[in-house]
């Protein structure tokens, strides 16, 4: 967004606000590049409601920052929250990449170091992931870079979580950290499975159980708007057993854990094997997992999945739409 040009959000924001028919949300959050997010930038989005800001910092190291072609500079951080809070926005959030390969130049712990002495409220933490047909895809697939690191990705997660919780900050879901009253609310909603709409190509909408995603192909799904027609390409309504297992597995991936401790048989057996182990921790009776844990998330909501119900699983009802259709 911090790419559009000037007016271009605020014009979005009175489309937005003629759909609602209410006024500034609690929350909106916009996402920028710390090279593109200047000062015009910033008192426009102050001006037409923006309250939070996430900026995109991957790393500090210069040597990451080129492997990952990335344009912004480690000053430019800095230089782009000092814009923000000008502007009148204090609700900050920047994000930190975890798991490069080994042959990449970084020391995760300085960039600790270096975003904590910025002093936002929240901090991010997410893994590399390789996204097919993408310029690192086709690097790794021809030799010219390592894939991600998992060992590497294990070290810097345990030691963010401990550095980061030893300077206040609560780690409330996997990969966000926030000092009290600055968690995220947009993301809180898609963790509790929450309706929201999603707009765009590629966006993903979840209403009233139903899940549905637009056309990925941006002059695909131009045109159906241009015409009238409906731009989704798929949907599905997850089964009773998927949403089951999808509760299961957002309730382990935040702060508030799960009430397995009430559950009679297998189910309270694992969750006193992960307490144990420690892989989570018991807390006014809900079982929530430990930075240890959270490294198991798939395997564990598997596990405790299968320990609530045996055999197959119905399917979801869904399917693909051609562009257009409505």
């Amino acid at each position: 967004p911090s790419l559009l040009p000037v007016g271009a959000l605020s014009a979005f924001a009175r489309a937005i606000g003629i759909v609602q028919g209410q006024g500034s949300p609690r929350e909106w959050t916009a996402e920028a590049n710390p090279e593109s997010f200047t000062r015009d930038v910033a008192r426009e989005w102050t001006d037409a409601g923006v309250n939070r800001v996430s900026l995109g910092a991957q790393t500090f190291s210069a040597a990451a920052l080129r492997w990952m072609g990335r344009l912004h500079a480690a000053e430019d951080v800095a230089e782009a929250l000092d814009r923000a809070r000008s502007a009148g926005i204090h609700n900050l959030s920047v994000d930190l990449i975890l798991g490069l390969p080994d042959s990449v130049e970084r020391s995760f712990r300085s960039d600790l170091e270096r975003m904590l002495a910025l002093d936002v409220p929240h901090i991010s933490v997410y893994g590399l992931t390789v996204e097919p047909n993408t310029p690192l895809a086709r690097q790794i697939r021809e030799g010219r870079t390592d894939p991600p690191s998992d060992g590497r990705y294990r070290q810097e997660f345990l030691l963010g979580a401990e550095r980061l919780a030893s300077e206040g900050y609560v780690q409330y879901e996997i990969s966000n950290f926030a000092r009290p009253g600055f968690e995220s609310r947009h993301n809180q909603a898609y963790w509790s499975r929450r309706d929201y709409l999603g707009l765009g190509n590629g966006a993903h909408s979840f209403v009233g159980g139903v899940r549905w995603w637009n056309d990925r192909a941006w002059g695909r799904y131009r045109d159906a708007v241009r015409e009238g027609r409906s731009a989704v390409s798929g949907w599905e309504r997850p089964s009773p057993a998927q949403v089951r297992l999808e509760e299961l597995w957002l309730g382990l991936r935040t702060d508030r854990g799960l009430d397995v401790l009430s559950l009679a048989g297998r189910p309270a057996e694992l969750a006193g094997e992960w307490i144990s182990r420690g892989l989570a921790r018991s807390r006014n009776g809900r079982v929530r997992l430990t930075p240890r844990g959270w490294l198991l998330t798939d395997e564990l909501a598997a596990e405790l999945d299968g320990a609530l119900e045996k055999g197959p699983r119905p399917p979801a009802v869904g399917g693909t739409l051609r562009p257009g259709n409505r």
